[in-house]
């Protein structure tokens, strides 16, 4: 080759980094959003919501420029905002596929530049431009001054920056764990979290409705507006003041945070790329250890011998182990504790309001078959008579009961404790005990009459065409229990009506004896049917 030609030969330029990743994030909501109509509909009302909801925040934050306590709660919004970018990861792995760096660890890639690219990708989203939508009406809200607006231009992109990397960095960090077993079902507990999230919510709407509700923030934002990236919007409010010292401060903060969070995530990112996943392996050894050694043993020498031993052991794992499972059971534990304490907050309680541990425990009784899901068909073949049946729904409802009955026992003592009277204590433990009975009665011939099945991957529980069949089971069953808890109330009315108070503790071992009773005949009630009606379950609950 002449050295003209040579001269004229060049490769051909790299195309920028970011702009590839970029194009992959366009092209990835794009495809997914090719993927069916359902889904088009659902990410456009997302975002219509979405943006809905911003413009409220916007203009109720635009509202409330010049409030004395506006600071406070920017700085309190903003700490909210960071929180929940920190847990989303934790709770929605699989929302956005760019999450997963491990998907490049096969690419020539520098960790800076990479760092960089999958930055400016993560700011295209829903949740970047409500983020963004929020900061800026944060920033109206408390900016006083030509001085101020420059130090909110600032506060706008460092909050931003900090909130995408904050959830950058912990997706890295705990990459390994999401993408494992533990992680998804770590995910399925997220509705948990919101039904949590969403009470804390409505409690601080109450508490915030008050003439001076505003004024309750300011102990928290004066903790608060000292902590990154809420240090960033006390420091627009302090530039509004004249005070340009704290607002450097402010800023500096922010700024390091940001700085320390792309370190961290640029450390993590170069440990996951560059070792080994051994993960795996790490899962296997525990879990053998586990099973050779004596842990699972002792909690079955501890359950009784036989097919009832058995039973509960398998019923115990699927709580622990199976997602939806897991999901139904925490979700009940959880809010049968909150209901008594969001109304203790409110202060306008009843220790009556125990009977949701009740309530909520009871109804894992129901839908027994459907939710071993194809699994059952093992379950099925060793039902042949209606004893087998009844062996079978008396383990399920006594593995039910011994986590019901005692925590039934601490939701109504502690309810007695919070809301009062404690004179009450003994009547209301005795009635929760009696609909615990009747739940367990109506949820085993729910399940023999009415079974469901609940597919075993995404977030539906009612497979497609059994939604009658699950409301009219479920709602059905808890008018029956409600109405076989009857005359244990009707027996307290009598008393409280002809001030035999004195006689009220007799509520407590007659409603232990009725619930034991009506649980009983519910199961001999139930267990012919099951085995009569074998084949229409196992078919009902095979269709998911």
């Amino acid at each position: 080759m002449s050295t003209e030609s040579a001269a004229v030969v060049r490769p051909a330029a790299a195309p920028s980094l970011t702009a590839v990743f970029v194009r992959l994030k366009l092209t990835l909501l794009r495809n997914g959003l090719r993927q069916s109509t359902g889904r088009t509909l659902a990410y456009i009302a997302s975002i219509v919501v979405g943006l809905l909801f911003a413009a409220g925040a916007v203009l109720g934050l635009v509202a409330l420029r010049g409030n004395a306590h506006a600071g406070a709660l920017v700085v309190l919004l903003t700490g909210i905002l960071t929180l929940g970018w920190a847990v989303m990861p934790l709770f929605f792995p699989t929302g956005d596929e760019t999450l997963d760096p491990t998907r490049l660890v096969m690419l020539p890639l520098r960790p800076r530049p990479l760092i960089v690219s999958l930055l400016t990708a993560s700011l295209i989203g829903i949740g970047p431009v409500f983020t963004l939508a929020l900061v800026v009406g944060s920033v109206i809200a408390v900016a006083d001054g030509p001085v101020a607006a420059a130090v909110g231009v600032l506060a706008v992109v460092l909050v931003v920056l900090v909130c995408v990397s904050l959830a950058r960095a912990v997706a890295t960090a705990s990459v390994r764990l999401l993408t494992s077993r533990r992680g998804r079902d770590l995910a399925v507990l997220s509705g948990l979290f919101i039904a949590v999230g969403a009470q804390g919510v409505n409690i601080a709407a109450q508490k915030l409705g008050r003439p001076d509700g505003l004024s309750v923030l300011e102990p928290l934002g004066d903790v608060l507006r000292w902590v990154p990236p809420a240090s960033a919007m006390s420091a627009v409010e302090d530039a509004g003041h004249g005070a340009y010292g704290r607002a450097a401060a402010g800023l500096a903060l922010t700024a390091l945070a940001l700085a320390l969070l792309l370190w961290w995530w640029q450390r993590t990112l170069t440990t996951l790329m560059t070792s080994p996943d051994s993960s795996t392996l790490q899962a296997v050894e525990k879990d053998s250890a586990r099973r050779t050694g004596t842990g699972e043993r002792g909690l079955a020498r501890l359950l009784p011998a036989g097919r009832t031993g058995t039973v509960m052991l398998r019923a115990l794992r699927y709580a622990w182990r199976d997602p939806k499972t897991k999901m139904s059971w925490a979700t009940s534990l959880a809010v049968g504790l909150l209901v008594p304490f969001v109304s203790s907050v409110q202060g306008r309680g009843s220790i009556y309001t125990a009977f949701s541990a009740s309530a909520l425990l009871g109804m894992q009784m129901y839908n027994q078959f459907g939710q071993d899901t194809s699994a059952f068909w093992m379950v099925a073949s060793t039902i042949c008579t209606p004893r087998d049946a009844y062996q079978e729904l008396r383990a399920r409802a006594l593995t039910l009961a011994l986590v019901a009955v005692p925590y039934v026992t601490l939701v109504v003592i502690g309810t007695a404790a919070l809301i009062g009277p404690w004179s009450s204590f003994i009547e209301v433990y005795g009635l929760s005990l009696a609909l615990l009975g009747a739940l367990l009665a109506t949820g085993a011939l729910s399940s023999a009459l009415f079974p469901y099945s609940i597919p075993s991957e995404g977030n539906k529980n009612v497979a497609p065409g059994q939604g009658a069949i699950a409301w009219f089971s479920l709602f059905g069953g808890l008018l029956i229990g409600a109405a076989l808890s009857a005359p244990l109330l009707a027996l307290t009315l009598w008393l409280h009506i002809a001030g035999l108070h004195h006689l009220l503790w007799v509520l407590l071992p007659i409603g232990a004896l009725y619930g034991v009773g009506v649980a009983e005949l519910g199961l001999r009630l139930a267990a012919p049917r099951v085995a009569r009606r074998l084949p229409e379950i196992l078919t009902a609950v095979s269709k998911g």
